[in-house]
């Protein structure tokens, strides 16, 4: 493609994605396509010659977008967030325009040092501990984007294994036990992390929960006393701040006292809530990071980054360069040698690297803190809106307290109910919602912080959920306040 054609084609996709998103609001938010019909609609082999570019399009907008469930829409409230927002695109499209690959500084001094200098813009926004950053006198620590929690999991996960056998793992393999834990309520990529770590998943203690489903540190406590005598090295534990099913903030000060007190190393995964924290008065579910080993959070679930970019830190850079870097010839250059340069390649599981820091520098330098801020703090109050209704709902209830910007919630009458709700909503094309277990019984999960999500969109919501009750019990409509008012 000609550069002069690719100009014209670009500002058409890019017309496209502006049309898409300024009209995305008009779709059903999860897609209605059939298992195999997106393939049915698609040639059954390549085609042999080049075709127009304006088919391409056309077939996007035919076949793709049809096809697709819409999490920038404005009443996606199922999982968490996958935000996006114009800076951010941009700085993909830079990105994918650059064709940087960063897996060495010598391979673009540039892709590294804005990716560590904006990482330590995040340490500050967030209040980390200055162990965290790269930019004081003998930093020992410092950031990197990896692509998900998962992979931050299991990078952290892989250095703690190496610190507790003093490395042998990393160069002989294990020879003994190590006690891995984590809340029963911790995100599934611990359980995945133990079994690529080689250290088997069914190894994994899941610590009981207290009644707002967070870890309960002297049961943590237990855990850890109970495999010293059986023979098992402690190595790892995984708090988390704001659960997948609930929100719930593990206590991390008193655990990370735990682990101090056992040599173990504290994983922090924020991915979700850790953005509220840029907010002063958030900021106090990070009490006890301090206490921190390792930290992430997903800028692209709730801070206008569009996925993939999670940001993650480690207190001694050095213990995860020690399990993750290999030098090979072919990568040696003088600049590594010198030491005085970072080789991110050391800090991930892959050896390539994309220049994701340039849409997290595009959508901070944007916003700025305050506009991030603002966003984060219209999140938390369009889900206090839905609770504040469900509270005065005479057949709906809160399952777990609300956390930030997630309700959980389920239908008095129980589970039955519960589930028609959630599929007359998610079926109505108005919202979309997704659901988990609590206590034994089926909950609906209600996550705000959408990037185009107003008070508009939660009485929306609201109105699905009153008709799918309607529709199923034949009782009589609960009334926001009065026909078509809006909530307080």
């Amino acid at each position: 493609m000609p550069i002069e054609e690719f100009r014209r084609h670009g500002h058409a996709m890019v017309d496209l994605i502006a049309e898409y998103l300024s009209t995305v609001e008009s779709l059903p938010v999860r897609s209605p396509a059939a298992p195999g019909s997106i393939r049915a609609s698609l040639p059954a082999g390549p085609p042999q010659r080049g075709e127009p570019f304006e088919r391409v399009i056309e077939d996007v907008a035919r076949i793709v977008i049809p096809g697709l469930t819409h999490w920038q829409h404005p009443g996606f409230f199922a999982y968490f967030p996958a935000n996006s927002s114009p800076p951010a695109i941009l700085g993909e499209l830079l990105s994918a325009g650059l064709g940087v690959q960063g897996m060495l500084w010598a391979t673009s001094p540039a892709c590294t040092e804005l990716e560590s200098h904006v990482l330590d813009w995040m340490a500050e926004m967030l209040g980390l501990p200055d162990a965290f950053r790269g930019d004081r006198a003998g930093a020992s620590g410092g950031g990197v984007i990896q692509d998900t929690a998962s992979s931050a999991t299991l990078c952290a996960m892989l250095a703690a294994r190496d610190r507790a056998t003093a490395g042998r793992s990393v160069v002989e393999g294990l020879d003994r036990r190590l006690g891995i834990y984590a809340s029963e309520h911790a995100h599934s990529s611990v359980e995945k992390a133990m079994a690529i770590a080689g250290l088997g998943r069914e190894r994994l203690r899941r610590i009981e929960s207290d009644a707002r489903f967070a870890m309960r540190p002297e049961a943590l406590e237990r855990a850890v006393t109970r495999d010293r005598a059986d023979g098992v090295v402690p190595a790892f534990v995984c708090a988390t701040v704001g659960t997948t099913s609930s929100g719930a903030i593990d206590p991390v000060d008193s655990i990370g006292r735990i682990c101090r007190a056992n040599d173990l190393w504290l994983h922090v995964d924020a991915a979700w809530a850790g953005s509220a924290a840029i907010c002063p008065e958030f900021r106090m579910i990070h009490h006890g990071i301090e206490h921190a080993d390792s930290y992430c959070v997903n800028p692209h679930k709730w801070m206008l980054v569009n996925f993939d970019c999670t940001c993650f830190w480690v207190r001694r850079r050095d213990d995860l360069i020690r399990s993750l870097g290999v030098l090979p010839e072919y990568l040696r250059n003088r600049a590594t040698d010198s030491g005085d340069v970072i080789d991110y390649r050391d800090w991930q599981i892959p050896l390539g690297r994309r220049f994701r820091a340039l849409k997290l520098w595009f959508t901070i330098r944007q916003y700025g803190v305050e506009g991030l801020r603002e966003h984060i703090r219209d999140g938390v109050r369009s889900a206090q809106r839905f609770a504040s209704w469900l509270a005065r709902h005479p057949t709906l209830e809160l399952a777990a307290p609300p956390s930030l910007a997630l309700v959980c919630f389920r239908h008095r009458a129980g589970d039955e109910r519960t589930q028609s709700l959630l599929d007359a909503v998610n079926d109505s094309g108005v919202a979309y919602l997704s659901h988990t277990k609590l206590d034994g019984r089926l909950a609906l999960r209600m996550a705000t912080g959408g990037t185009w999500t107003r008070e508009s969109h939660i009485d929306a919501l609201c109105a699905a959920l009153e008709r799918a009750g309607i529709e199923r019990s034949g009782a009589g409509r609960f009334l926001l306040r009065s026909p078509g008012a809006r909530l307080p």
